[in-house]
């Protein structure tokens, strides 16, 4: 009897991820500094990247806080269930609403940065949990996103968030090991010999069209999407800035900004599958007015797209982004939003998040954003943030408050 080997990247090829992780992601695209403290979190399908990604703080000064956890997969007669799954089942309500305030308080104090390693076991280890004890725990637990937040729009916490390729992970998006690695080495630049240089290029490229949508963003009032899987208006809003190359999300190629969430009106069918708490939701269209979703469906798991859009304002949008495909190197499914929502293939991608806005998308000083004036801003608030993603052709064009129109993304590619 034979065995298929696992492939496994080379130690080389985790050295350079592990380098753009710490010495370019985190920081703003320039790296931790002496002495600062990085959370790093991983499930132990991801061992080798985070014992890289530890050994770089190490090497870079910085100080490591380590969140490594037994990886989630479902139960069988072989092996035991996972917590994560066991805590869903069986938690009552007070074990649900529990909040370690002292903790979490104390972490977001003294951490610098974060770093999440994305490695999933069972990408549908929580398949079938009730959704609503899911949504609970993500209210019960947004007081320690809010504290982060603060600290980060002050200009004294940076994130980044990458991933670690596993079989099932391959299995789920219907490519080899290989060739899914390859995908991500591809698309973080791995393959490069100074992979840092590279991302810097690539993020000068991106910055041209990021600088003149944020020239022409004062004179926008709402932008119209327009192709055969969506006829959706948005209004940008006052005060508004496109960001990207930040470093948050590696690979990251995206142009987005948080809209005002109450001019969105139309609808969008999404061609991208979702993955969210353990569950594949597929065919998803949305349906919205004065900027509510009035009407949602979806092929598959439909009760759990209903149940987020139920959590409080998820009902609403919280990013639009635009991915030109001259920069992405990402052509395949990878059946993970990080990578999905950064494709480039014949047409890039454009996604929306249900949810949270990113408040740092407003065009001022986001330190001193109250959060009266971002309500009143149309910034939206939630626990949960989800992007759907669309790969399918879409025109773009920006309604000037002059009247005039401008097209600002057709064919995959931003045309400024």
């Amino acid at each position: 009897m034979s065995f298929k080997q696992p492939h496994h990247p080379s130690s080389e090829i985790l050295k350079k991820y592990a380098d753009v992780l710490v010495n370019f992601a985190l920081g703003g695209g320039k790296g931790i500094k002496k002495g600062e403290v990085v959370r790093v979190m991983s499930s132990e399908s991801g061992k080798r990247l985070f014992t890289s990604v530890c050994n770089a703080i190490v090497m870079s000064g910085g100080h490591v806080i380590s969140n490594y956890s037994p990886d989630d997969e479902q139960g069988d007669k072989r092996r035991a269930e996972s917590f994560t799954r066991f805590f869903y089942e069986h938690a009552q309500p007070h074990q649900i609403t529990f909040f370690p305030k002292k903790y979490l308080k104390g972490m977001a104090e003294q951490i610098d940065h974060s770093v999440y390693i994305l490695a999933d076991a069972d990408p549908r280890a929580l398949q079938g949990v009730d959704p609503k004890k899911i949504m609970q725990r993500g209210k019960t637990l947004k007081p320690f996103k809010d504290w982060l937040n603060r600290k980060e729009w002050a200009g004294k916490f940076t994130w980044t968030i990458a991933m670690y390729g596993t079989p099932a992970m391959a299995r789920e998006a219907g490519l080899s090991e290989r060739e899914y690695w390859q995908q991500i080495i591809k698309a973080c630049f791995l393959d490069q010999k100074n992979p840092i240089a590279k991302w810097k290029q690539v993020y000068r490229e991106i910055e041209k069209y990021r600088s003149r949508l944020n020239k022409l963003s004062p004179k926008i009032d709402k932008l119209h999407a327009v192709g055969r899987d969506m006829d959706i208006w948005y209004t940008l809003g006052e005060k508004r800035a496109w960001h990207a190359g930040s470093g948050r999300n590696i690979p990251s190629f995206e142009i987005f900004t948080s809209p005002d969430w109450r001019g969105t009106n139309g609808w969008i069918r999404v061609n991208q599958p979702l993955y969210r708490y353990g569950n594949k939701v597929t065919g998803i269209e949305l349906w919205f007015k004065d900027g509510l979703v009035v009407k949602s469906k979806a092929k598959t798991n439909e009760k759990l797209l209903k149940e987020m859009i139920a959590t409080p304002g998820a009902n609403k949008i919280g990013e639009y982004s635009l991915t030109d495909k001259r920069h992405s190197r990402i052509t395949k499914f990878m059946a993970e939003t990080l990578f999905d929502e950064n494709m480039g293939g014949p047409y890039g991608n454009s996604h929306i998040a249900l949810g949270m806005s990113y408040r740092d998308t407003y065009a001022g000083d986001v330190s001193k954003l109250t959060d009266k004036e971002a309500k009143r801003l149309g910034f939206n608030d939630s626990s949960v943030h989800t992007d759907v993603v669309s790969t399918t052709n879409r025109t773009v064009t920006a309604h000037l408050k002059n009247g005039s129109k401008k097209v600002i993304y057709k064919n995959g590619m931003f045309v400024l």
